[in-house]
């Protein structure tokens, strides 16, 4: 009896042990699980390390040492291989007006019918009205003190077409600050002529010249177009500077011209609200953003985005934009479609600035700066 009390004892205390030494363990799970953390984070046994529970239910540890895959970046075109596509393109989509004026001019008699055939023409291509009648002046005097002397007619239509296109305004971006500072290039224009892709778009030339670019996305009230931009510079590596959806545009445009300065950045690109209910409203919101942007560095340059198929509608923007803020150059979007090619001219003459860059189509790099001659050229097919 007294050997099997010992051994009864004995797988008492064992148990007791067991027990004690479980409820332990569990003590420690416990105090080991951070507060607060629910049930997407768990402790391993041996570190103190936090795991994110993946989708399968296990937990993968959230290390320093995790492999990350760098996103492939874009390499955009230079500008050689855009110009040569603004040749193609507009060769392709406006022609018409150049071969509808050279059969007019190569006629074997320019009477008055003539003449205003010539005029006609020239208006329909919303060249406007006061650079048609000047066009047609020129041509008349040519063609008739020049006689049977003057070039041909292709060549003398060339030339003062590229006269009235003027060859003589500066079409560079301004994209260099001084002292050190950044160069803020200001995009403004109403929603849906492009202007966010044209942000973008301006990225892409602008890296593919080895310049560090940041984005400033202050069109908060659309998050489409936040998103977009932020696309945008994915692609090409390109810092995206965002606020709070609604939040004030002034805000974004301040930080973005900010991490341009502080980070050494040579460029500073602001997409800006496109909202047109009123000219007052506008003004003081565009007035308001480059001031706050003027404390971290000047404006350089202020782009109107326009769209090229909407015509007047589009000259009647480019007034309104040019009353509220200096604009300092044009770009063209949807240049290749069915625009005409004259709105060059005529919005050059309304705003007395030059168009510097011509939208040509949806892809990335359908983008280029605009050059009188190869427009021409492009005319005349």
């Amino acid at each position: 009896m007294g050997a099997l009390a010992d051994q009864l004892y004995l797988l008492i205390g064992i148990g007791v042990l067991g027990l004690l030494l479980i409820v332990g363990l569990v003590g420690t799970a416990v105090r080991r699980r951070p507060r607060g953390s629910g049930a997407d984070v768990l402790a391993r046994p041996d570190t103190d390390e936090p795991q994110v529970a993946d989708a399968g239910g296990g937990a993968a540890t959230a290390t320093a040492e995790a492999p990350t895959l760098e996103p492939t970046l874009e390499k955009p075109e230079g500008t050689a291989s855009r110009l040569v596509r603004l040749r193609q393109r507009l060769s392709g989509s406006q022609s018409g007006l150049g071969r509808g004026l050279l059969a007019l001019l190569s006629r074997d008699r320019l009477d008055e019918d003539t003449w205003e055939d010539i005029e006609d023409t020239l208006l329909s291509a919303d060249i406007g009205v006061a650079p048609t009648q000047q066009l047609v002046e020129r041509l008349r005097t040519r063609m008739r003190v020049e006689g049977a002397d003057a070039a041909s007619p292709r060549d003398v239509l060339r030339e003062e077409l590229i006269n009235l296109v003027d060859p003589t305004m500066d079409r560079r971006l301004q994209i260099s600050g001084s002292d050190g500072k950044p160069g803020v290039v200001l995009v403004v224009g109403v929603n849906g002529a492009g202007k966010t892709t044209t942000v973008g778009k301006i990225s892409r030339i602008l890296v593919a010249q080895d310049k560090t670019v940041v984005l400033g996305a202050a069109d908060t009230f659309r998050a489409a177009a936040v998103d977009q931009l932020a696309t945008w510079g994915e692609r090409v590596g390109v810092p995206v500077i965002r606020g709070a959806e609604n939040g004030d545009p002034a805000s974004v445009a301040f930080e973005a011209a900010k991490a341009a300065v502080d980070g050494g950045y040579d460029v500073v690109l602001v997409d800006t609200a496109g909202r047109l209910q009123n000219k007052a409203g506008l003004m003081d919101e565009l007035g308001k953003v480059k001031r706050v942007i003027e404390k971290q560095a000047p404006v350089t340059e202020v782009l109107l985005v326009l769209d090229a198929t909407t015509g007047q509608n589009g000259m009647i923007q480019a007034r309104v934009f040019s009353e509220v803020v200096n604009v300092t150059g044009i770009v063209l979007t949807k240049l290749d479609g069915s625009a005409k090619g004259g709105i060059v001219v005529a919005v050059q003459r309304e705003l007395g600035v030059p168009v510097k860059l011509v939208g040509l189509g949806e892809g990335p790099d359908d983008l280029a700066p605009f050059e009188p001659e190869a427009f021409v050229d492009a005319l005349l097919g």
